[in-house]
């Protein structure tokens, strides 16, 4: 007799990265059981307020009825929800964030965290790029800094670590969405300029689109600003 179990993982990735003043937190669109993909696109990056956005993966029912508590506020259920979470936003001292956490609820503030499929894939790629972890300094270098590189470096790590996952599993793909946080005051000229969009460093394919706000109340010159980034991802 088989056992019961009330989950099944759906795969797809996500992953958040905290800039100096900014955050950016990414999943892919694929949502699949074993070797059958379900559909080419599952969203898995929901805006909760001007100044958050959280990013779900693992059973995707479980997720969109997560999304759809915690907009509500919790209520108790008989079994823990079965997501991964990553949080990323902006604190009140202006600085990117980023927290994740477990299905049971623990959590840690973070400079980046990926998750779910390809998070042996990911992780690494993060934890080299964006902790420094295996590089050694040039002499005479300024010591390294997590949390320091410009939003358009970001953007690029996020779009190649999804390619990369791309190629190398099966439940990640189809397509990337991306939500970039910003803090109030900051200027998008390095995201909506022309002239950062024909930047060699800009990755291809990429469309943005700045998000209406979601109702919260923002003192004028003091608003949080939160743009939509997309882009196709390998479809095999």
């Amino acid at each position: 007799m088989s056992r019961f179990n009330p989950y099944e993982e759906n795969g797809g990735s996500i992953l958040a990265i905290a800039g100096q003043d900014f955050s950016v937190i990414a999943g892919d669109t694929r949502q699949s059981l074993n070797y059958s993909i379900q559909t080419r696109y599952a969203q898995k990056v929901f805006p909760l307020t001007s100044s958050a956005v959280l990013a779900v993966n693992g059973f995707a029912a479980d997720g969109k009825n997560f999304v759809k508590r915690v907009k509500q506020r919790l209520e108790r259920r008989m079994f823990p929800f079965y997501v991964y979470n990553i949080l990323a936003g902006i604190e009140e001292d202006g600085t990117g964030a980023v927290y994740s956490f477990d299905p049971v609820g623990s959590y840690e503030r973070e400079a980046c965290r990926g998750a779910g499929a390809a998070q042996s894939l990911l992780q690494p790629f993060l934890d080299n790029q964006i902790y420094f972890k295996n590089q050694t300094l040039a002499p005479g270098a300024e010591p390294f800094v997590p949390g320091r590189l410009p939003l358009s470096t970001v953007l690029s790590l996020v779009v190649d670590a999804f390619s990369s996952a791309t190629e190398r599993h099966i439940e990640v793909g189809d397509g990337l969405e991306m939500y970039v946080v910003m803090a109030p005051g900051r200027s998008a000229d390095d995201l909506t300029a022309e002239e950062a969009q024909q930047a060699k460093e800009w990755p291809s394919e990429l469309t943005v689109e700045e998000m209406e706000s979601l109702g919260d109340e923002q003192e004028e010159g003091k608003a949080f600003r939160v743009f939509r980034l997309s882009r196709p991802l390998k479809r095999d």
